[in-house]
């Protein structure tokens, strides 16, 4: 009786074990249960706690989280001819846990595969200069060919780098050539300029020099001239003063002077003898010069 009891325990322990075992499972927040209950697909559970009926259902697994593939260096042909190698990063993520796993058996194996392929598609269009240059264009074309075939296997593509593009080796040594003739063509373009940039700034100091001295010397010619035109005011204003008895005065003292010196002939301007006229007409009135 004690040994049937102690069977009876055991047999729980053990039921308890294989549901515990086989019927509870915890599912992180990134993946997701698909279950399969007698081979047919249920749908999908998680995260959390998840109660299975142990050799019933049958789970799998699905990571949400975004995965990146490696793709190794794959020679391809451009357009014009010229073998190249080229290597890249396939990013993606589930979005449909069922389809992932119903649609496709291994799809990053299926995923490598589409790459390859769509790569050499893509740059058999692309000349090389094109493919060199035109990284971003090569990505997103990828990453459209590749989404719209994976969409139907519940992965999406976020996007597609190219890590290395590394060209033929004579189209390599061109290249390098190209980059230092460019880099020549440049410190020469620099030095021109340089060397314009100092001849228009000293040009355009002489030309300020020679605005600045021109200006100087404009503005003392009119000082100048205002100068004796202040100068002529001046004589005009004290001139309009004098009357005629002083300037004959003035003249008079002019031909005391003139007698003094040892000159024997003198020249008088015509103003002189018809300023004397009003003296001589008093002198005749006083008498004081003989009759004719």
């Amino acid at each position: 009786m004690i040994l049937e009891s102690a069977l009876w325990v055991l047999l729980g322990i053990v039921i308890l074990f294989l549901i515990f075992r086989f019927g509870i499972r915890i599912v992180r927040e990134y993946k997701r249960l698909v279950i399969f209950r007698l081979g047919k697909c249920i749908g999908t559970k998680g995260p959390g706690i998840v109660f299975l009926i142990p050799f019933v259902d049958s789970p799998f697994a699905v990571d949400l989280r975004e995965q990146f593939l490696e793709i190794p260096h794959q020679t391809c042909i451009t357009k014009d001819n010229a073998p190249i190698s080229i290597d890249f990063l396939i990013y993606s993520k589930v979005f449909e846990p069922t389809l992932s796993v119903v649609k496709i058996q291994n799809f990053l194996t299926a995923v490598q595969g589409l790459a390859t392929t769509s790569l050499r598609a893509v740059v058999g269009d692309i000349s090389l200069d094109d493919v060199l240059a035109k990284r971003d264009h090569i990505n997103e074309v990828l990453a459209t060919k590749l989404d719209q075939v994976t969409e139907g296997w519940g992965v999406k593509v976020t996007r597609v780098e190219i890590r290395e593009i590394v060209p033929p080796k004579d189209v390599s040594e061109a290249m390098i050539r190209q980059m230092s003739a460019e880099r020549t063509r440049r410190a020469i373009v620099t030095e021109a300029e340089g060397k314009k940039a100092a001849a228009i700034t000293v040009a355009e100091g002489a030309k300020q020099s020679a605005i600045l001295n021109a200006e100087g010397d404009r503005q003392a010619r009119i000082l100048t001239a205002e100068g004796f035109s202040l100068a002529l005011d001046r004589i005009y204003s004290v001139a309009k003063g004098i009357d005629e008895k002083t300037m004959t005065l003035q003249y008079f003292d002019a031909l005391r002077a003139l007698g003094a010196s040892p000159s024997t002939k003198y020249i008088f301007p015509m103003e002189f003898t018809s300023m004397l006229a009003p003296i001589v007409r008093g002198l005749n009135k006083e008498g004081a010069l003989p009759k004719p």
